[in-house]
């Protein structure tokens, strides 16, 4: 009999449970992010091309070398006019088949052969 007396009771207090929601409270001592809504509705960043081919080629006139190394998007090569340089020169193109320009140079071509037109006039033709 007694039973019958606590089962309201047992159903008030499991009601009384379900009321309450099962999260657990976050505490932090740092500041809020400035930025975090910035960032959060910031575009997406695009990784940086990868590179697709790095070509030495052997050019005319004066049999001298030149390295490029092609970028994956067709838009951008590196040139070392000097094979021996550590870095090239980063030249770009507006859209994929167009000439590559920066630093006084205009590379036209692909990983098969290329024409460089250098900053003092002369042009030179290569082939891999």
């Amino acid at each position: 009999m007694n039973y019958i007396k606590l089962a309201p009771l047992a159903a008030v207090a499991l009601l009384s449970l379900s009321a309450c929601q099962n999260k657990v409270e976050e505490v932090d001592s740092r500041a809020p992010d400035p930025m975090a809504a910035e960032l959060r509705n910031a575009a997406p960043v695009e990784p940086p091309p990868s590179i697709a081919d790095s070509v030495t080629f052997r050019c005319q006139p004066g049999n001298k070398l030149v390295a490029v190394d092609f970028f994956s998007g067709d838009k951008m090569i590196t040139l070392k006019t000097d094979v021996e340089a550590p870095v090239g020169k980063t030249l770009k193109a507006e859209e994929a088949g167009q000439p590559f320009t920066g630093e006084g140079y205009t590379v036209t071509g692909t990983p098969n052969a290329v024409t460089v037109e250098q900053p003092d006039g002369d042009t030179l033709t290569c082939k891999a």
